[in-house]
């Protein structure tokens, strides 16, 4: 375990400017005094006094020269929770604004102090508390900072917790702290979150990345230094300034791209980067000049983000360029305005200033931030917020335009519809259809970065209870959710009742329930009134697929109950079990494939083959074509993976006949990754009725599927054959 030198304030009081007429030092020294205080008789568990973690957070927080009142709150964070200082008296001693900061983040410490699996598996009351967090967050930015500072320091000394509790923090920790750092922008956060977390969940895979950095660094650095000096004296020539630096490569980012792109590391370590730092716009454009004039550019490798920004303002000209010795090399360019925004993100915006002067984008940055949260108050369900979260806030992201060139950032997998709510929540109910780069596409088409979108809108009416249903892939963001489901509750209640009513009997049928009584749905959801559950089914709040599972569930029950038996056992035949994955080691998320040359089953010895553009061949290891190849660079380890149980389900589709009908039936179900087992047609009067077996995994399978089908030309009715 590392150990850290022990801070004093000082050190904290020395990153301050000084100024007279500033109480800021003052502030911060008074924060210190009390938490010195009030943590007095505490230790860690590496033994050291406690206000050391109070002064760390602290440190890392005037490392990014927030203002005072922030450090000071870094101070305090743990002093309502861990000792007898009261918010009354934290409120008299520094004012609203610290006391509130240090509320904000104590009703955090729940969330850490819990007895915590991966995340995937946390229970409703984790993941409340994980929805505290990010309300809290939404209402003043800084909680979120103090928060990442702590949790920094946490993993810097994670060495003294047990291997369970650091392997839970670190997953935790790159599974939401380090995303949201990267969403805020934080740089310095980020990589230092992911990298530490990488060496705690993955302390083999970090070690070996690592010794390989050190083995090839001088190298590197070398072929680093030659380009650097090279763009340095040709900059000189033309009278532009300007700071030239290697870009670091960090552990975890190596790792992530070794997995995404099944690349060695080698191909990963040796794409070399520098960044240019100019004090003037017009000086970025003259650079991106120079340097396309040394090298030759790549096509379709620039990306001007000075004059579109994405859209938490980060600016910078990207372009790749072929080097002298035929290796690719990237280069960023961007004034050191842009370099401070792109590094610290919205925490640019706290800096330190004499006067309390703020920077002139600060409201225009908040207005951002919060927007990306506008959603948070109309979502209850916390694991329905957590999914919002992955969905809206962390994942990868797409940037589309406006017919007049405006960028709109979305997640990955948005659609027209979640572009249309993004510009305006009555562009959104109105939406009707849409061009995108001037063709007419679908509603669910997934738009590509780059893409100029407009949408079609009627004068009247409102959005299709449809674009909710998570099965049919109209909408991706939890904002346009939000707003499609604040439109239908404004609508009459009675309305909302008779919609709700039509959905419920309509899923009853196709499940084969239409002979129980609604009411007892009603009971399933812990409601008395029928009424109520209508209102809430018609206005979206509860879905087709959450009735579905309550239904299937409340059988299995019932019928586990009369056999004795437990509802997992309760299937119309014996579950089966099917491989359909494998484990590959060191790059899991690879696509795998069986090869046709040897055709591997479970059980044989098996090995992956790196192919060109087609992820992982899996062949057997006595194949002739791995026993007689000369690549063994791309040969990788794999092994079988866990079997999923599956039980067979009988569905009844009918429909118009036309020529074409099963082959999209079989479509759909392969799409879905399904196994089709039997299948039996009639037609009789030009009508067709299907008894198809599938091998189902679970209720959203099947829901999934029935949608589908559903939506197929000439399909009429989809339903469970129950006899």
């Amino acid at each position: 375990m590392t150990k850290h030198p022990a801070l004093n304030i000082q050190s904290i009081l020395d990153t301050l400017p000084d100024g007279n007429g500033s109480n800021g030092r003052l502030i911060v020294e008074r924060a210190y005094s009390v938490a010195e205080h009030a943590h007095r008789n505490q230790k860690r568990a590496s033994g050291e006094p406690y206000v050391q973690h109070c002064l760390a957070v602290a440190k890392i927080l005037a490392d990014l020269s927030l203002d005072p009142p922030t450090i000071a709150a870094g101070l305090l964070h743990d002093v309502l929770e861990d000792t007898e200082v009261s918010e009354e008296q934290m409120r008299r001693d520094f004012g609203d604004e610290i006391a509130r900061l240090v509320d904000g983040v104590t009703k955090l410490r729940q969330f850490d102090q819990m007895d915590r699996r991966d995340i995937q598996s946390y229970d409703d009351r984790e993941l409340e508390s994980l929805r505290k967090m990010f309300l809290a967050m939404a209402d003043d930015p800084r909680v979120v900072m103090i928060k990442l500072a702590d949790r920094v320091h946490n993993l810097r000394t994670l060495g003294a917790l047990p291997e369970e509790k650091r392997k839970r923090i670190a997953s935790e920790t790159l599974e939401v702290f380090a995303p949201l750092a990267s969403r805020l922008g934080i740089w310095q956060f980020k990589w230092e979150l992911e990298d530490l977390g990488f060496r705690h969940l993955n302390p083999d895979k970090y070690k070996e990345i690592a010794r390989l950095i050190d083995e090839r660094r001088g190298d590197r650095e070398a072929s680093v230094n030659k380009i650097i000096h090279q763009l340095q004296e040709r900059m000189k020539a033309e009278g532009v300034p300007a700071d030239i630096s290697g870009r670091p490569k960090h552990i975890y980012s190596i790792w992530r791209k070794m997995e995404r792109k099944g690349v060695t590391f080698e191909q990963v370590y040796d794409a070399r980067a520098v960044r240019v730092i100019v004090d003037t716009l017009a000086q970025c454009y003259q650079t991106l000049g120079i340097v396309h004039s040394i090298w030759k550019p790549i096509p379709g490798e620039f990306d001007d983000y000075i004059a579109t920004p994405k859209d938490n303002m980060y600016q910078s000209l990207h372009t790749a360029v072929v080097g002298d010795d035929g290796r690719p090399l990237e280069v960023q360019i961007r004034t050191r305005e842009m370099h401070e925004s792109a590094e610290l993100g919205i925490a640019a915006h706290w800096h330190y200033k004499e006067g309390g002067r703020r920077d002139p984008k600060y409201e225009e940055k908040i207005k951002w931030f919060r927007s990306l949260m506008d959603w948070r108050q109309e979502v209850s369900d916390a694991r329905e917020f957590m999914d919002s979260l992955r969905s809206d806030v962390f994942q990868d992201r797409v940037y589309a335009f406006t017919p007049k060139g405006k960028l709109i950032d979305l997640p990955a997998g948005s659609t027209p519809i979640d572009f249309a709510y993004y510009v305006h929540t009555g562009v959104g109910d109105r939406c009707r259809g849409a061009r995108v780069n001037g063709k007419l596409v679908a509603l669910d088409y997934q738009l590509q970065t780059g893409d100029q979108v407009e949408i079609l809108t009627a004068k009247r009416g409102g959005p299709s209870r449809d674009w909710i249903n998570p099965n049919l892939g109209y909408t991706k963001t939890q904002r346009a959710r939000a707003k499609i489901k604040q439109w239908f509750k404004k609508q009459d209640r009675a309305a909302n009742i008779a919609q709700g009513r039509e959905i419920l009997e309509r899923e009853m049928r196709r499940l084969g329930f239409e002979k129980t009584a609604l009411e007892h749905a009603a009971s399933l959801f812990e409601m008395e009134k029928l009424d109520d559950l209508l209102e809430k089914i018609g206005a979206g709040d509860i879905t087709s697929h959450q009735i579905a599972t309550k239904l299937i569930e409340a059988e299995q029950q019932k019928a586990g109950e009369a056999q004795d038996v437990t509802p997992e056992e309760v299937t119309s035949a014996p579950r089966q079990q099917t491989p359909v994955e494998f484990t590959v080691r060191g790059a899991g998320g690879l696509m795998t494939s069986l090869a046709q040359c040897c055709h591997p089953v479970p059980g044989d010895p098996i090995i992956g083959y790196i192919t060109r553009g087609r992820g992982v061949r899996v062949h057997r290891r006595d194949c002739a074509n791995i026993l007689r190849g000369d690549e063994e660079e791309r040969l990788i380890e794999v092994s079988w993976g866990s079997a999923k149980a599956t039980y067979p389900v009988a569905i009844k589709i009918s429909a118009y006949d036309r020529g074409g009908l099963l082959r999209d039936i079989a479509a759909v179900v392969s799409g879905e990754g399904i196994n089709m087992t039997s299948v039996n047609v009639s037609t009789s009067k030009q009508m067709a009725t299907l008894v198809v077996t599938l091998e189902i995994t679970d209720v959203a399978q099947l829901s999934r599927v029935f949608d589908k089908i559903e939506r197929l030309p000439n399909v009429i009715e989809v339903r469970r054959q129950t006899n």
